[in-house]
C-alpha cells in the first residue's frame, strides 16, 4: 500500500495541517499569554520557510508555476470572510457609538492609530537615513516593510490586508515579513503594559472598580419579524455584503485612492449590519454564521499570506526592524494612556479598556478582564476598538500612498 499527495491536493493538505498545528500553537500560555488563532500565522510562516520551494514545485502545470496564484486565492476568500463578519458583528452599534462616545473613546481610538502612525513615519525616515547608501536600497520596499510592521504591532489583520493590497505585488511578501516580525511583541506587549500600569499606580481594585463607568456602546441587534430570508443562516446575506464590498473597493478616488477590497467589504458590512434588511429581506447573518466565518477567514488569510511571506522572509528580515515595531506597539500606548489619565480624565480601568480596543487587542483585553476582576472593562474596549479598526486600516493606505 502507498499513497501520494501531490499538485492541488498537496496545497490543500498543507492549509489544514497548518490550520491544526497554529491553533495548538497558539493554545500554549505562558503566564496567561497566548497567540490564538495567531499561532496559523507563525506556522505558516515557518512552513514557508521551510517548505516553500517543496509546495511551489508541485504547482506547476507546463513551464508556469501557480504558487503565487494559489495562495492569493486562499488569502483572498480568507480576508473578504474576515473582514466582511468583522464589520456585521460591529455594524449594530458602530455609528451609535460614533456619535455617543466621539469625545472620550473614539478619540482615544484614533489618537492611539495616529501616534502609531506618526511612529511609522519616523522609522520609515530613519531606515531611509540609515539605508539609502547601501547598494540596492528600495525606499518603496522599506515603507512596504514598516507598514506591516505597523499592522503587526497593532496586531490588526484588517490593516495587513490593506496593506497588501495597496502596495505593487511584488512588495506584498515584504508587508507580510514586516507584520510577522512585530506581531508576536505587538500581542505581548499591550499584555503586558495592562498587567504593569496597575501595580505601577499601586492600584486598588475594589476601588477601581467602583469608579468604572460602563460605556453605552449601543443596543443588542433585534431582528425585525416577518422580513424573508433568504437562507437559514446568513449566508446569501454575507455573500451579498461581499459582492457589493468588492465592487465599492474597486472604484477609484481621484486616480489615486482606493478603498481596497478591505475598505469596500467592512464599509459594507457596517451598513449592511446597521440597517439588517434591505425591503422586506433580511440580510443579518446569524451570530454563530458570523463567528464562524470570521475564525475560518481568518485563518486561510494568515495561511496564505504567511506561505507567502515565508517563501521570502530571509530576503526581507533585519533585527532593526523589531526595534522598529516595538516602538510602534510602546509609543502609541503610552500616548493612549496618558491622554486618557491626563485629558480625558477616565479611571484607571476604563483608560486601560480603552487602550485594549485603540490597540485592536483581544488577548491584552482578556487579561485585562483577569486583572480587574470584571467583565464590565470590556465597554471601553467595544467603544474604541471599531473606530481604531477603521483608522488603521486608512492609515496603513495613506502611508504606502504619501511615502
Amino acid at each position: 500500500m502507498s499513497f501520494s499527495v501531490s499538485e492541488i491536493t498537496y496545497l490543500v493538505f498543507s492549509v489544514f495541517v497548518i490550520a491544526v498545528l497554529g491553533f495548538a500553537v497558539g493554545r500554549i500560555t505562558v503566564k496567561g499569554v497566548n497567540l490564538g488563532t495567531a499561532g496559523v500565522f507563525i506556522i505558516a510562516l515557518l512552513y514557508g520557510i521551510l517548505f516553500g520551494d517543496k509546495l511551489s514545485g508541485e504547482l506547476v502545470i507546463g513551464d508556469t508555476n501557480y504558487i503565487t496564484q494559489a495562495l492569493k486565492i486562499i488569502e483572498n476568500i480568507g480576508l473578504v470572510l474576515f473582514v466582511t463578519s468583522v464589520g456585521f458583528i460591529a455594524g449594530p452599534n458602530f455609528f451609535k457609538n460614533l456619535k455617543n462616545n466621539f469625545k472620550s473613546y473614539v478619540l482615544i481610538g484614533v489618537s492611539i492609530i495616529l501616534a502609531g502612525g506618526a511612529t511609522a513615519v519616523v522609522c520609515i525616515c530613519v531606515g531611509r537615513l540609515i539605508e539609502s547608501g547601501q547598494a540596492g536600497f528600495d525606499p518603496q520596499e522599506l515603507t512596504a516593510i514598516i507598514t506591516g510592521l505597523l499592522s503587526g504591532a497593532l496586531t490588526s489583520t484588517p490593516a495587513f490586508s490593506a496593506a497588501k493590497e495597496t502596495v505593487a505585488a511584488h512588495y506584498q511578501d515584504a508587508v507580510t515579513v514586516g507584520y510577522g516580525t512585530a506581531y508576536i511583541f505587538g500581542v505581548v506587549g499591550v499584555v503586558l503594559f495592562v498587567q504593569f500600569v496597575p501595580k505601577i499606580d499601586h492600584a486598588d481594585m475594589a476601588e477601581e472598580r467602583k469608579k468604572l463607568t460602563v460605556i453605552d456602546t449601543g443596543e443588542t441587534f433585534r431582528r425585525k419579524e416577518g422580513l424573508i430570508r433568504l437562507d437559514p443562516v446568513g449566508l446569501a446575506a454575507i455573500s451579498i455584503a461581499v459582492a457589493v464590498g468588492i465592487l465599492a473597493g474597486s472604484i477609484k478616488i481621484f486616480d489615486f485612492f482606493s478603498l481596497t477590497i478591505t475598505g469596500g467589504t467592512l464599509l459594507t458590512a457596517l451598513v449592511v449590519g446597521h440597517f439588517g434588511h434591505v425591503g422586506p429581506i433580511d440580510l443579518m447573518p446569524e451570530k454563530h454564521t458570523l463567528e464562524t466565518c470570521r475564525e475560518l477567514g481568518l485563518v486561510l488569510f494568515l495561511t496564505g499570506a504567511g506561505i507567502s511571506g515565508g517563501m521570502n522572509f530571509v530576503k526581507y528580515f533585519k533585527a532593526v526592524y523589531f526595534i522598529y515595531g516595538m516602538a510602534m506597539t510602546t509609543i502609541p500606548m503610552i500616548a493612549g494612556y496618558m491622554l486618557a489619565k491626563k485629558c480625558l480624565k477616565l479611571g484607571l480601568l476604563n483608560n486601560l479598556g480603552s487602550i485594549t480596543g485603540g490597540m485592536t487587542s483581544t488577548p491584552a483585553l482578556g487579561t485585562l478582564i483577569n486583572v480587574a476582576g470584571t467583565d464590565d472593562v470590556v465597554s471601553a474596549y467595544a467603544a474604541t476598538y471599531p473606530v481604531a479598526l477603521i483608522a488603521v486600516v486608512l492609515i496603513s493606505q495613506f502611508l504606502i500612498i504619501l511615502f
